[in-house]
């Protein structure tokens, strides 16, 4: 690692998403009240199913991990970016910008190897409902929980130790409303052909490769639906419908991104606005609005509710 004497960037000058300020301003409304829906929808898939003993189950288990995640996924970017909004200058620290990068990688990396287990979990309840209760029992439940963490964990200590490995004298522009590994590799003072090499290797093929595994396991679930009954079948295809659609947004960016050069595109501020804004609020909207399940449990929720504040009364 690096000296600090040898780090001589201190900040690093954000770009932001635009650079009209009249088009920030109604950014700035924009985003605030999505971050808003995205932790209010979040946190209330986490309440309803920890409230509800009926979700009890491997699947909304999982499930109230990712809403978990999303909102903490989202809470690394977003403050940030909407406060810059309101900024003529987005500057972020260099130590604020390596927590960034820390946990953006920790959280984004930990929900790739989640929707894997995800996937994994549909696969078992689907093709083997007699095994399903012992294949995901729940102290296999509690290991996979604390394996992603740990993926998650090591993940992005390697990448962030990368990182500070290099020097940094300037230049110190980001072309992005964020920090990103990429992004702050390219400004080293030295030679990163070979450190492009190895995020390329570490996160594009982890999500290659889960993006791989999780394709083949909805190509064996649709398979196996073939021969079930209709509405048993409607329901399945309903649920891994909703997941894939997380899926193909989440793991769409990280392909994109770091799956080449250390470069910026034009369209990687648009892609990065859906990794961070658009997918956290997919969730609650896909898992909620579209599952009978959770429906009943938040009228229920509500019902009970409505009964303490009419006791209290």
């Amino acid at each position: 690692m690096v000296s600090e004497n040898d780090t001589r960037v201190k900040a690093f000058i954000l770009s932001g998403v635009t650079t009209d300020h009249n088009v920030e301003l109604a950014l700035f409304g924009f985003f605030t009240i999505i971050y808003t829906l995205i932790l209010v929808g979040n946190i209330l898939i986490v309440i309803t199913i920890i409230y509800d003993h009926h979700l009890h189950t491997p699947m909304y288990f999982f499930l109230s991990n990712l809403s978990f995640i999303d909102v903490c996924h989202s809470s690394v970017v977003m403050p940030k970016m909407i406060a810059d909004f309101l900024s003529k200058t987005k500057t972020i620290s260099f130590e604020e910008c390596i927590a960034q990068m820390f946990f953006l990688h920790l959280f984004a990396c930990t929900e790739i190897f989640l929707l894997t287990i995800m996937a994994y979990d549909r696969y078992a309840a689907i093709c083997n409902p007699l095994q399903y209760t012992s294949i995901m029992s729940n102290q296999v439940c509690l290991r996979l929980s604390v394996a992603m963490w740990l993926g998650g964990l090591l993940h992005s200590i390697a990448l962030t130790t990368l990182t500070l490995n290099v020097p940094y004298c300037g230049p110190n522009d980001i072309d992005n409303f964020f920090c990103d590994v990429p992004l702050v590799i390219k400004l080293a003072c030295a030679d990163t052909y070979i450190f492009e090499i190895l995020i390329v290797s570490n996160s594009g093929v982890i999500s290659v490769v889960c993006f791989v595994v999780l394709v083949i396991s909805y190509v064996v679930i649709l398979i196996s639906l073939r021969n079930r009954f209709s509405e048993g079948r409607r329901k399945a295809l309903s649920t891994c419908a909703a997941h894939l659609t997380v899926v193909t947004f989440f793991l769409g960016h990280c392909i994109f991104i770091y799956l080449r050069p250390a470069k910026s595109l034009a369209a990687d501020k648009v892609v990065s606005i859906f990794f961070t804004a658009v997918t956290p609020l997919l969730n609650p909207v896909i898992y909620t609005l579209r599952n009978e399940d959770m429906l009943n449990a938040l009228n229920k929720l509500r019902g009970r509710q409505v009964d303490f504040e009419g006791k209290g009364h």
